[in-house]
């Protein structure tokens, strides 16, 4: 082993300077590609996830009847969180509160009635007054609102519009801004805001423009709020999904690429806590860094293409339903 050593130091001293630079930065490079790999791995599959418990014993999530939000509801649940479930629709959140209540016995649930689409001060008054006094320790801002199929922005109609930027947009910082004073007067919370890969992943995301722009929102009011509250003990996180199986994107089948929401929530839960801005599903982490690696343009004329395609097929459906 020593002579071997010996060895190659004595071939490293041989060569000229020219030829020993290049060598030890591609081998800084080959050891931080390394390095990143070894702490993908721990992060994905090995880290521990927080006890939620520790910021407290409530939890609010918003759009807790379909998708994401019903799946991450069940797993606060599971993690001995209470529930404050927030949506528009009372019999579908009687619906949701019930299955949970009979899967996880003992967890207390409140259900909220508010359209995040309708008016907002009436609804946020009545969420405020059922949240009042309560640890609430977890927020989940996952009500969302999207384009039925991918248009040109002179399509979208001025209702539809409107809905997509005041829940996108404008309810997510109602809702936070009535829980975040409780988190900072107890110093401790996580606030979870669900962002979009048509922000992080891929440079534009044609023909969707108004929801991709309002979910760039979500992404940059998270980082701004991370550095505003970490000091005070909260948590601010944007998690970022690719494509999951929701009735929001019309996806059904589910692949290793588009889980389940309940899949999905399954990697979102443990990401809690960790980083201001996260892929919390491991495949879509690699689709992610697949999809940077390709040339802008390239995923541009990809995108705007397969929108394209959804857009001729949703204008279909559109006349048919009108024969």
């Amino acid at each position: 082993m020593e002579l071997c050593i010996r060895f190659w130091e004595e071939q490293i001293k041989a060569q000229p300077f020219w030829v020993l630079v290049p060598f030890f930065l591609g081998f800084l490079m080959v050891l931080k590609s390394a390095v990143a790999s070894l702490r993908w791995v721990y992060i994905y599959f090995l880290r521990p996830a927080k006890d939620l418990k520790k910021y407290g014993s409530w939890a609010v999530v918003t759009g807790p009847t379909d998708g994401i939000g019903k799946g991450l509801a069940f797993e606060l649940a599971r993690k001995h969180l209470n529930l404050v479930l927030v949506g528009r629709n009372p019999e579908k959140l009687k619906e949701v509160s019930d299955a949970i209540k009979s899967r996880y016995g003992g967890i207390q649930i409140r259900n909220v009635v508010v359209d995040l689409a309708g008016d907002l001060s009436e609804g946020i008054e009545r969420f405020r007054k059922v949240i009042e006094g309560l640890d609430v320790g977890v927020l989940v801002n996952c009500a969302g609102v999207a384009f039925p199929y991918a248009r040109f922005l002179h399509e979208v109609d001025e209702e539809l519009l409107k809905d997509v930027i005041q829940v996108n947009v404008e309810a997510i910082n109602r809702v936070t801004k009535v829980v975040l004073p409780g988190m900072l007067r107890r110093k401790r919370g996580a606030i979870v805001n669900i962002g979009s890969g048509s922000v992080t992943a891929t440079p534009s995301y044609p023909l969707v423009s108004v929801y991709a722009a309002t979910k760039a929102y979500v992404h940059h009011l998270s980082r701004n709020l991370h550095v505003d509250c970490k000091l005070k003990g909260i948590d601010v996180q944007c998690q970022v999904p690719l494509l999951v199986a929701t009735k929001m994107i019309r996806i059904k089948k589910t692949n290793l690429f588009t889980p389940s929401p309940e899949k999905y929530s399954k990697a979102s839960i443990r990401w809690i806590g960790y980083d201001h801005t996260c892929v919390p599903y491991w495949p879509h982490s690699i689709q992610t860094i697949l999809i940077r690696a390709l040339p802008e343009s390239l995923v541009d004329w990809i995108y705007f293409r397969y929108h394209l395609n959804m857009r001729k097929k949703g204008q279909h459906r559109d006349f048919m339903k009108k024969q």
